[in-house]
């Protein structure tokens, strides 16, 4: 089964449990039955000439550079290389989502692969990355690289956050018509300077220094809401060029910006941990003209040259680098970082995973990503997934909607909704607004609705869980918990899935087991990704796949999920009312009895750090 948006609302979502219509993929030529063998109409054939794209081969002197993807493979970190001293404006490359419905293209450029592919050094392997750069560069030729109406005209007069949007995308690049979309909207929702310590709280005088965004120079796109600068200034840094301090980390984000705001001010509240992501050390600022403000843009924060642990730890694996003491040196770093942010921080962390964990010079870990916007179902607890799910259909799009292929009908949406509005009153003001509006003036304090219903207690224990999850990977060195995740595929995916062990002591897989009690039967136990195709597990390799049965099946689980989250809610509910409710349903350990046992180990190794 082809990966594409609807797969998403058919197969991944809780909207598969009411999923209408036909399946995601009825023209896909592994349904039992399709004749293999015959060959495709004379229009539809790759060797049709009119079917055939002129070259794919990397371009000998090419003026762009593509860092990364995302948006399940319909955004392009595009960087040009033939401007100097390129200020990080963002402008990303987005191609239609359109273009999914031709097979002919998704073959010929692996728009399957993009959808689940984000690293620069696999994404400019795909055929679709090589095809945007050549279109790129036919476009930027034909406008001038200097001079009035050129690209470099514009740059930097642009809103941040720009598009360069591909209007379709054809098989020969010079049909491709490619525009820019000043994003005016996203600058409207900057704060600027002068708004910024009333709406987070703060004096003016404990805000981090300001810096120009002219005056940092992109060096790479890491992913989405992170790149890496170098800074202006009249004393380089050590490694740094002449003039220039650095590298940094620019955090900055093209869409939602309130989660910018409110990671920013979490950090600047958060107490000092040598393990956790330390405070901003300047604030980006831009000259608007909306408005005509000064906006802050995004935040300077280290660079840890280690990266990220997800990336390191299997390849420590697989050379056999690995060792036991090194593995618990970073499961007692890593706890004691979580509870501080929970002790001393006053704030929970929804974010843990191997991806928001990265090493220092020294080879320390050090947790970043202080949003708390959450990570997707199969990393959570289940309980924060009870109410997830419940979120999900509320907003989901409804049959009465123009976009009815992703629909749900709008009676079972309403339901939902009522149901969350009852677990979490006022949810719609959470939720609905783009622009940051301090959760605190909302009656809460985060954005993250799964997280808020639960209370402090509920909170750790749901940390504990994802916790547990983390040090399953570390002690096992694997890249993620489960291996062929939809939404993103690793350098180096996982050769064992969790909970079975392999290399863990027996003294933590204890541990680990009680972390994550109350887990549960996740769907990617029946319905995986191999290579880039969904696919059921239940069929032996090299056997034809059925679409159809692929959605029957993820329907069947989560109407089975959801009953389960219902009733784990209602009974949630009516406990409370009398006053019974166990905010630590499933008895795991806390936090502080994690670092506890870790440390007990620690000492009966006779370890020393």
């Amino acid at each position: 089964m082809e990966l594409n948006t609807k797969v998403i609302h058919d197969v991944i979502h809780p909207t598969a449990a009411f999923a209408q219509g036909p399946s995601a993929n009825d023209s896909d030529p592994t349904i039992p039955g399709a004749d293999a063998s015959s060959s495709p109409p004379w229009q539809e054939s790759v060797l049709n000439p009119k079917n055939r794209i002129d070259s794919l081969e990397p371009l000998a002197n090419p003026l762009w550079r593509i860092d990364g993807c995302t948006g399940l493979g319909t955004q392009f970190y595009a960087v040009p290389l033939f401007l100097d001293n390129l200020p990080p404006m963002r402008f990303d490359v987005f191609i239609p989502e359109e273009a999914a419905s031709s097979p002919t293209l998704r073959a010929l450029l692996d728009l399957d692969a993009a959808f689940h592919t984000k690293d620069a050094t696999r994404v400019n392997r795909l055929g679709v990355s090589r095809h945007i750069l050549r279109a790129l560069q036919i476009w930027t030729q034909n406008s001038g690289l200097r001079g009035p109406g050129s690209f470099a005209d514009v740059y930097t007069q642009l809103p941040f956050g720009s598009r360069i949007v591909f209007k379709t995308l054809e098989l020969d690049v010079r049909s491709i018509s490619i525009t820019i979309a000043p994003m005016h909207n996203l600058e409207r929702q900057l704060l600027s300077v002068a708004r910024l310590p009333t709406l987070i709280g703060l004096p003016e005088n404990a805000l981090p220094e300001l810096v120009d965004i002219k005056d940092l120079h992109l060096v790479q796109q890491l992913h989405d809401s992170v790149c890496l600068v170098y800074m202006n200034t009249e004393r380089p840094g050590e490694n740094a060029p002449s003039g220039r301090s650095g590298p940094w980390i620019l955090k900055a984000l093209t869409s939602g910006s309130k989660y910018l705001y409110h990671e920013l001010k979490n950090l600047l509240n958060l107490p000092p941990h040598q393990h956790a992501s330390s405070r901003p050390r300047y604030l980006v600022t831009k000259r608007c003209k909306f408005g005509g403000k000064t906006a802050v843009v995004g935040f300077i924060l280290p660079y840890y040259s280690g990266g990220s642990l997800r990336d390191s730890l299997p390849l420590l694996r697989i050379q056999d680098r690995l060792t036991p003491q090194q593995q618990l040196k970073w499961a007692l770093q890593l706890t004691a970082a979580v509870l501080h942010v929970r002790e001393k921080g006053q704030i929970f962390y929804p974010d843990l995973r191997l991806d928001n964990v990265v090493l220092s010079d020294t080879g320390d870990i050090v947790m970043v990503d202080f949003e708390q916007r959450g990570v997707w179902c199969e990393f959570a607890a289940p309980e924060v997934n009870a109410l997830e799910y419940i979120r999900i259909l509320a907003n989901a799009e409804s049959t009465g909607d123009d976009a009815e292929e992703f629909g749900i009908p709008e009676e079972v949406r309403q339901r939902y909704a009522d149901l969350l509005s009852l677990y979490l009153p006022g949810w719609e003001a959470i939720e609905g607004r783009e622009e940051y509006t301090p959760p605190d003036v909302l009656g809460y304090s985060a954005y993250n609705i799964s997280w808020l219903y639960l209370d402090a207690e509920e909170q750790e224990a749901a940390e504990v869980y994802m916790l547990g999850r983390v040090l399953w990977c570390l002690f096992e060195g694997q890249s993620a918990p489960q291996p062929g995740a939809v939404w993103q595929s690793y350098r180096r995916e996982p050769d064992l899935e969790f909970p079975a062990f392999r290399r863990t002591p027996l003294e933590i897989r204890a541990l680990i087991d009680r972390c994550t009690s109350g887990r549960r039967r996740v769907l990617s136990s029946l319905i995986t990704r191999i290579g880039s195709r969904l696919v059921l597990r239940s069929v032996a390799p090299g056997h034809p796949q059925d679409p159809d049965k692929i959605v029957s099946v993820a329907n069947q689980w989560w109407s089975e999920e959801m009953r389960g989250a219902e009733a784990f809610l209602q009974k949630r509910l009516e406990l409370k009312k009398r006053g019974e409710w166990n905010s630590n349903y499933y008895g795991r350990p806390k936090l502080r009895e994690v670092l506890a046992a870790l440390e007990a180990f620690k000492d009966e190794k006779a370890y020393i750090y």
